[in-house]
């Protein structure tokens, strides 16, 4: 794994991911991509992983893509690589069967805000700010936008999308970009909060809801009711759900076998 990733599992089955180049904000250059998609796919395939935590080192969460590397490379090819290996990560996230939490400690911008929108959950600092600044460069965040777009309600995407502008934790909140929000020493205590009340639900129906969820979304309302009733009807046939129905009936906590 590079040095620009770093990878921490826990016994709990939680996998965190630290983006770890502060000294270029983390951004999402080629090595770096590589690196997290390497990382998403090993998660992936490990049966033991329940909730992915993805961090970052240095003042900023991720700065994006890195202007001055894309400068030096005017040409299509170069930059629609760049944009497919980001894309790739992206879906790496959407596609994943556990959860990602976004643990965002300071300026997620461009292609850093769309890996916040991206991930399942975010919990971010009071210190944390987000914007998709591309646009004071030239350059619309057209793939930061597609995220964005699923997370916050269309005119304020768009403001985000035309302005550039910036905008604070608390406003991220509001607007459904961030799940909470926490002062900057309680940020990991908040982050825990949500693993501990994930990793307190069956892997199995975590993995098949996630799925659910982001396949309906994209289906016109009939189809999407029927893919839904069939999900539940699938998920109450796992012996999961089957000993939740027992111990509703019966009164008494679920004694689940955790993977």
């Amino acid at each position: 794994m590079s040095d620009l990733l770093h990878v921490a599992r826990d016994a709990r089955g939680v996998v965190t991911l630290t983006l770890n180049d502060p000294a270029r904000f983390n951004a999402l250059g080629h090595e770096m991509l590589a690196a997290l998609h390497q990382a998403l796919d090993e998660v992936a395939r490990d049966e033991r992983a329940r909730v992915v935590v993805l961090a970052a080192a240095g003042k900023a969460f991720c700065a994006g893509h890195n202007l001055k590397d894309m400068a030096q490379h005017p040409d299509l090819a170069w930059y629609q690589d760049l944009f497919a290996r980001c894309s790739r990560v992206m879906l790496a996230i959407h596609k994943l069967p556990v959860p990602v939490i976004a643990r965002v400690h300071g300026m997620a911008t461009a292609a850093g805000c769309q890996l916040v929108a991206q991930c399942d959950l975010a919990v971010a600092s009071e210190a944390a700010s987000f914007a998709t600044s591309g646009i004071h460069y030239g350059l619309f965040c057209a793939t930061p936008s597609v995220p964005l777009v699923r997370n916050v309600p269309a005119k304020r995407a768009m403001e985000m999308l035309l302005t550039g502008d910036f905008i604070d934790a608390r406003t991220a909140l509001a607007e459904g970009l961030v799940n909470r929000v926490a002062p900057p020493e309680a940020l990991d205590a908040e982050v825990q909060a949500l693993v501990r009340s994930i990793l307190q639900k069956p892997r199995t129906a975590v993995a098949m809801g996630k799925a659910l969820v982001y396949q309906q979304r994209e289906l016109g309302i009939d189809a999407a009711y029927q893919i839904a009733g069939q999900a539940m009807a699938t998920n109450m046939m796992d012996e999961a759900a089957q000993e939740g129905a027992r111990a509703f009936a019966e009164k008494r906590q679920p004694a689940w076998k955790q993977s």
